[in-house]
């Protein structure tokens, strides 16, 4: 909405506060201090990191002992996703961290802490809105196959776009298992898809005029003919549902179904952990930039 705002110069008022704290207009600087008993470190001390994650990470259940504290885990990861709403380059990340909050071990500790350096590293890093921007949506979407040691369960990944600016965006693992790479990759297209919808029906209510069909990019060219194909084969009757969803916005001309090369991919910082190379080059493509100012 703060594109669309932007975009279109609309006024924005912030209505769920009158002010700080008394509900009048003061002129003196107010202070708080954290209450008796209240500690947390402030981790200004920790060295900084170029990347989320390291390179050769691979999560699991059993990676090491237990953590003594889960608590002080969990409590680590809940501010770690409040920051994720606006730090798309840790989506990931987060993701593959929340799934060990019930016994989290020390490895996990030690990963999180990893991602807590990247952010003290990047603490400028933000999502920038011109008011200059195009009203076209575009989509990326991707998948990684059997990315769960545990659960060979595959990670859907998602990035939309209106105009150059990132609006939307998403790293879950799929509900079951997929047995070819080609059904993961479709299985992140139905999602995308529905996201995609939920958006159009967003701007529409804010009479925001769309162009379709919608480019949409994925790097397998298969499930575009799957797509494509009216016929429904054997190997991919269990895919029946999210067949539907996304052959009938194609018939519509809802999406247009493209081909990008893999390394070109912006979705790729959703599925996967990437080396520092490409990690920064999908942080520009996702219109990460640097502030001149670093939030405290």
């Amino acid at each position: 909405m703060f594109n669309i705002a932007s975009t279109y110069s609309w006024p924005i008022h912030q209505l769920d506060i009158n002010n700080t704290f008394l509900h009048g207009y003061l002129d003196e600087a107010v202070y708080m201090t954290p209450p008796e008993g209240y500690e947390a470190p402030s981790g200004m001390d920790a060295k900084t990191c170029t990347t989320p994650l390291p390179s050769v990470l691979k999560f699991s259940a059993n990676e090491g002992p237990l953590l003594q504290e889960a608590d002080r885990y969990r409590r680590l990861i809940g501010k770690i996703l409040y920051v994720g709403f606006t730090r798309p380059d840790i989506s990931f990340a987060v993701q593959q961290l929340n799934q060990f909050l019930q016994h989290p071990t020390q490895q996990h500790w030690d990963d999180a802490i990893h991602v807590v350096r990247y952010l003290k590293g990047s603490s400028s890093m933000a999502l920038f809105f011109p008011s200059q921007n195009s009203i076209q949506l575009s989509a990326f979407s991707d998948a990684d196959w059997a990315a769960c040691v545990d659960s060979r369960r595959s990670v859907t990944g998602y990035c939309i776009f209106l105009g150059s600016l990132l609006i939307s965006w998403k790293t879950n693992k799929q509900n079951t298992v997929s047995r070819s790479s080609t059904k993961a990759e479709y299985r992140a297209m139905a999602t995308t898809v529905c996201e995609l919808l939920w958006i159009t029906y967003i701007l529409k209510d804010f009479q925001v005029p769309l162009t379709t069909p919608v480019p949409f990019w994925c790097d397998n060219q298969v499930p575009f003919h799957i797509t494509a194909n009216p016929v429904f084969y054997e190997r991919t009757k269990h895919l029946d549902i999210d067949c539907h969803i996304v052959r009938d916005k194609y018939k519509e001309g809802f999406i247009s179904p493209r081909h990008i090369a893999g390394h070109l991919q912006p979705a790729n910082a959703f599925t996967k952990i990437l080396s520092v190379a490409a990690f920064t080059q999908s942080r520009v493509k996702l219109g990460l930039v640097s502030l001149p100012y670093a939030p405290t």
